[in-house]
């Protein structure tokens, strides 16, 4: 049962909103325009699949009145119009539901995508690039920007570890189910017997976080400036443009040497480390709630081996829902969206029946 109560107020917070717009401190504020557009867009869908709700219900209404009427002509229009109406009652409540779930607060922030290599050696340095590389161009699909925040390359031109930041439209509401261990199967180019071999990478998506979230506190924080371990030969090696930046109480470590500034180098590395920082106590609170409900929700616990990558087959599977799908060429080129589409449904169910077993 959908609680009518709230989509009432919903609809009616819509209402105000909508009349908003025509009033002159509005209209002539720039901020406030877009902060009253931005509120409006998030609840318009709900309301709108409620109005729809409200349209069928009237018709069935209609229609089972119809069915007291003499006329068998009359009564036989009626049943086709219950019959044609009851399941689009069904379909909007239940869409209704997953609209009314509760939001994650960090569905709208930009991202941190952190990618290392594990098990493997050379291979899985290749791998890690590759991988980065595909959520390279996933975010290009997206219309997002990503940009680098730190590397080490690997002698083979893999990473050990890349570092970048994503930013646009609800990133992390797309990303986050990234993280965990990804394991790769395939032929190395440097095997000689034509055996598969098995790799690690592990990823991490870390929801950015803003000052406003998390409080570092200039004691707490010691900076390290070195010189970059770029190629050779390149004059950011002769420079202490590179930054290390320490949190004390946590013992949390950042480097940055993408930039040639030290300044820039200085900002993009707080921003890893907040969002590290906000990681943890991120963790701390699923911890917490972990011990009260029994099944949890989307923790993308990143120890888990939530996908391998079988070159030799063009096979992918996602562990965590049992998808399996025969299009790694696709995928790796940045083609993600069904797998999101199908992680985001499993937990949304998931949530689903969590919520109702509560209420029960």
């Amino acid at each position: 049962m959908i609680v009518i109560d709230r989509l009432e107020q919903l609809e009616q917070r819509y209402n105000d909103l909508q009349a908003q717009f025509s009033l002159p401190d509005v209209i002539n504020d720039h901020e406030k325009y877009q902060k009253t557009a931005k509120q409006m867009r998030e609840i318009e869908t709900p309301v709108e699949k409620y109005r729809a709700l409200k349209q069928v219900q009237q018709g069935l209404a209609e229609a089972r009145a119809m069915m007291a009427e003499s006329d068998p002509d009359l009564r036989a229009m009626a049943q086709e119009e219950i019959v044609s109406l009851e399941p689009r009652e069904v379909e909007l409540e239940e869409e209704i539901k997953v609209l009314l779930l509760p939001k994650d607060p960090n569905d709208e922030k930009n991202v941190i995508l952190e990618i290392r290599a594990g098990t493997g050696g050379d291979e899985a340095s290749l791998f890690a690039a590759e991988v980065f590389r595909m959520y390279q161009r996933f975010a290009e699909q997206h219309k997002w920007k990503i940009e680098l925040l730190s590397m080490s390359e690997s002698g083979v031109g893999g990473f050990k570890e890349v570092i970048g930041i994503i930013e646009g439209d609800r990133v992390y509401s797309q990303m986050k189910w990234e993280s965990g261990v990804h394991r790769v199967q395939r032929v190395p180019a440097t095997e000689t017997q034509g055996r598969v071999h098995t790799s690690a990478i592990t990823v991490a998506v870390l929801p950015e976080a803003e000052e406003v979230d998390v409080k570092i506190e200039a004691k707490d924080i010691r900076i390290d400036t070195f010189c970059s371990s770029g190629p050779g030969g390149q004059s950011v090696n002769t420079t202490y443009s590179a930054v290390r930046i320490t949190h004390i109480p946590t013992n949390t470590v950042v480097s940055c040497q993408d930039e040639k500034s030290q300044i820039k180098n200085r900002e993009k590395g707080m921003r890893v480390l907040r969002s590290r920082l906000y990681e943890q106590e991120m963790d701390k609170q699923n911890a917490e709630l972990a011990k009260t409900r029994k099944s949890q929700v989307g923790t993308g616990d990143r120890s888990e081996k939530i996908r391998t990558y079988n070159f030799p087959q063009n096979r992918l599977t996602d562990h965590r829902i049992g998808l399996t799908l025969h299009q790694l060429d696709l995928v790796m080129e940045g083609r993600l969206q069904p797998i999101v589409d199908a992680l985001i449904t499993h937990y949304q169910a998931e949530q689903l029946k969590a919520d109702a077993s509560e209420a029960a």
